[in-house]
């Protein structure tokens, strides 16, 4: 070291603070190359957690937009309806030696419907408890509100027969009981039933679509309270477009959709991508009671034509008719007689009848308008006023030809058919007694398919919930020949003679029960006069 380099660090240690501050200065660079080179080396033994991108969210969005407006645009509209009714006397007696050939039931559960539901939505509604001998029934479904007034249409089956009906609104508080609704009308045809609930204030209406503008694929939502759950929302597409699932039943040509319908959902809305109600809810095909991907709802086109008539002075659907029967059209069938509907059977003194149409006959139009099948020749016809007049073109033996037909009302043309309680209609107006039930003539055909003399006996119309008519046994179809022994053969007998009975007294009727045969005989049911 030459004197020069010795000379400045003697001068260097002399200087104490700058000696002392070089040497922590050396220190700290030091202390921070050996940190980077240590977090380096760490850094790629652990390379996957430095290039992990830190997780965000994003801001609230609506990503099915459609399903969630719509949902929120209808649910005010659909309601819960609560239905209490009271079966008395729950041993109910049958028809005695029942023919297998013939429809059978237990009195007021007998209609062909009821047996579609039995199948269809795995039985009626749930009961309560026996009480004294009585059992407490309540069924649940859905509503859809379609006029502010407080108009509401739901299914047959959910208000029928129900002694109390009670509506709750989406935006109430599920424990309150509800708003007890009037029944307007049903009809059994299509299962439809419009009720109504008084309000203070104007409620939300649904607004109708045209389901004929309905396609297969199309996507739909079927809003209800499957087994009480209110405001349930499910989606679907349209399966398939008319639909019959009941035999024999003329009017039911339902749209088929894979949304989620269960129990509860009857009577609901099903709605279609601009918000509008494209059906009503009805039944599922099922054999567990819940929902196997198969559902029906009655088209809006046919609701609106029910409703209409539904709200109207009569509050009943009166169909068309020109008194025809036929079977479904064939190959067989069409090369024998042609193309068209083939008549099988020509009600005697019906307007088919009187206009000169005969069995063999192949209806081709009406008004000019080709028929493909029955179906169409039944919408069409069943359109029409009763009263009114149509053109009908057949073909005769080969020949062509033409008749002019009066409409006549389906119900009352065909009165004597049994377990249809629209059709038990007769040109009289039915009496009520006070023993709780409607009777009326039998007419010469039913005369003959029950096997009886003609005026002879009533026939029972309506038994009125908890009558005496009931408590006794009494059944809607039962024949009733004497009362107190005196012979009863027209409803002014029966009238006659239930106005000269007190309360106290005992009543004793002679019955034919319902669906038996002559060889049967018949039966009695008594009970002391309330």
């Amino acid at each position: 070291m030459d004197s020069r380099a010795s000379a400045f660090w003697v001068r260097f240690k002399a200087n104490r603070w700058a000696y002392t501050f070089t040497i922590l200065a050396t220190l700290t660079v030091g202390i921070l190359i050996g940190t980077i080179v240590s977090y380096g080396v760490k850094g790629k033994e652990g390379q996957k957690a430095s290039d992990a991108t830190p997780l965000t969210i994003p801001a609230p969005q609506q990503l099915s937009t459609t399903f969630s407006q719509i949902s929120k645009q209808l649910e005010p509209s659909v309601v819960n309806i609560n239905t209490e009714s009271t079966i008395k006397n729950p041993h109910r007696r049958r028809s005695i030696h029942p023919d297998p050939d013939q429809d059978q039931g237990n009195g007021e559960d007998d209609s062909p419907f009821q047996d579609f539901f039995d199948k269809f939505f795995g039985g009626p509604g749930g009961q309560g408890g026996a009480e004294a001998g009585n059992i407490r029934q309540r069924s649940l479904g859905s509503g859809v509100i379609v006029d502010s007034k407080g108009y509401i249409v739901t299914n047959r089956h959910v208000v029928e027969k129900a002694d109390r009906i009670r509506v709750k609104l989406q935006d109430e508080d599920p424990a309150t009981p509800g708003h007890d609704a009037k029944l307007i009308g049903m009809d059994q045809e299509t299962d439809l039933a419009v009720i109504k609930i008084d309000m203070d204030h104007p409620l939300p209406a649904a607004k109708l679509g045209n389901s004929d503008g309905m396609e297969v694929g199309d996507w739909v939502l079927a809003i209800g309270s499957p087994f009480g759950l209110q405001e349930t929302v499910t989606a679907g597409i349209v399966s398939a477009k008319g639909r019959s699932i009941v035999p024999n039943r003329q009017f039911q040509s339902f749209i088929q959709t894979d949304a989620a319908i269960n129990p509860g959902n009857s009577g609901g809305p099903l709605v279609n991508m601009a918000g509008e109600v494209v059906g009503i809810n009805t039944a599922i095909l099922t054999e567990t009671s819940s929902y196997a991907g198969v559902g029906f709802a009655m088209p809006s086109n046919t609701v609106a034509q029910v409703y209409n008539q539904l709200i109207g002075p009569d509050h009943r659907v009166a169909r068309g008719s020109i008194g025809i029967q036929f079977q479904p059209q064939n190959p067989a069938i069409a090369h024998i007689y042609g193309s068209g509907v083939t008549v099988s059977d020509v009600v005697s003194g019906s307007p088919a009848d009187q206009a000169g149409l005969k069995v063999g006959d192949t209806i081709t139009s009406i008004e000019g308008k080709d028929l493909k099948n029955g179906d169409d020749l039944v919408a069409d016809i069943a359109s029409r006023k009763p009263g009114s007049k149509v053109k009908v073109a057949f073909v005769r033996n080969g020949k062509k030809q033409d008749a002019t037909v009066t409409i006549a009302d389906r119900a009352k043309l065909f009165a004597a058919r049994l377990g249809d309680e629209e059709e038990n209609q007769n040109e009289e107006a039915p009496k009520a007694s006070k023993f709780g039930v409607t009777v009326r003539n039998i007419t010469p055909d039913l005369a003959d398919r029950l096997g009886i003399a003609a005026g002879k006996g009533v026939v029972v119309q309506d038994v009125k919930q908890g009558s005496f008519a009931e408590d006794v046994g009494l059944n809607r179809g039962d024949v009733v020949l004497e009362v107190n022994k005196q012979p009863v053969n027209t409803p002014d007998d029966f009238t006659k003679i239930e106005s000269s009975l007190k309360s106290g007294q005992d009543v004793v009727f002679l019955v034919r029960p319902r669906g038996a045969r002559v060889q049967d005989g018949t039966i009695f049911l008594a009970g002391t006069l309330p």
